[in-house]
């Protein structure tokens, strides 16, 4: 079931007030994000078709779905390390590349080895100057953006440790302000929240939506929407090769989840938590939250 992606109300938070990219020389507002009739097949299978979606500067988008739905390939895509099988992806209006500085990138979280011979600040400095050759930006200057983007993520105190000696939640935090570094004009985020406790995930979340009020895109991949839901303006929703695009309340449905999923699914709404049941195949409602 493939819904218009600006289908359904408007974003809810201030990503329509924002200055929209402009096409060169045209005046004509550009979306950061755009997939055109995308297509992805993989290992003999259709991952997902037909997918038309645009994501304007300073939106919030979450990336909902089972296991092995795609959100992650969608993501790798952007990226430019998968090509579509048919359709067509761009990136500020240009078609995607890899290594594009456009964009920031929150990947799934894999431990570094304890010997990694990098500090916690190494690794932030990376969003920085890590794609440069040859000399960066003022030691001073760099040093200082550093150490604002450990204090925005609360790991000022892990600056100068071995990443390898980190809990996982502590890698996690400096993945993110790596990720911010540049001030992207899109943030793709995979599963960014796993590892953190709930102080740290409302921390990340609030940072996130922060950096799309400045005008950064995002999508944000995740198996649990509720640390984000009041940040979220649209929510695209993969399942069973098919998918639905358009405002929280409009595609976290009883009837628009079973059609996707192709059985019973139940959604209710508890003191502002969005719970869901059903659907034996969907990773992220095990628990009974989505």
């Amino acid at each position: 079931m493939a819904a218009d992606p600006r289908g359904g109300q408007a974003p809810r938070t201030a990503a329509a007030e924002r200055l929209p990219l402009e096409a060169a020389g045209t005046g004509a507002a550009r979306p950061a994000v755009a997939l055109r009739d995308a297509r992805l097949d993989y290992g003999g299978r259709t991952v997902w078709s037909g997918l038309d979606l645009e994501v304007q500067p300073g939106e919030f988008v979450a990336v909902l779905g089972a296991n092995g739905s795609g959100k992650t390939s969608l993501l790798h895509v952007l990226l430019g390390l998968t090509r579509l099988t048919s359709g067509r992806a761009e990136v500020g209006g240009e078609p995607v590349t890899r290594g594009s500085r456009r964009i920031g990138y929150i990947p799934q979280q894999r431990l570094f080895p304890p010997e990694t011979p990098l500090r916690g600040r190494d690794l932030v400095r990376q969003g920085l100057d890590g794609h440069r050759w040859g000399p960066g930006l003022r030691p001073g200057r760099t040093r200082q953006r550093v150490d604002e983007l450990l204090e925005r993520v609360e790991a000022a105190h892990v600056a100068d440790e071995p990443v390898g000696l980190l809990s996982g939640g502590e890698q996690q935090r400096l993945r993110a302000a790596q990720a911010l570094a540049s001030s992207p004009d899109v943030l793709l985020c995979d599963e960014p929240l796993l590892s953190l406790d709930l102080k740290h995930q409302q921390g990340i979340s609030d940072l996130i939506a922060a950096q799309a009020r400045r005008g950064t895109a995002v999508l944000f991949v995740t198996h649990e929407i509720n640390p984000i839901i009041h940040h979220v303006d649209r929510v695209l929703y993969l399942a069973n090769g098919r998918h639905s695009v358009g405002a929280p309340d409009d595609v976290l449905r009883s009837e628009v989840l079973s059609s996707l999923y192709g059985r019973p699914v139940e959604v209710v709404r508890v003191g502002g938590r969005v719970l869901v049941a059903g659907g034996e195949d969907a990773h992220h409602i095990e628990e009974g939250a989505l």
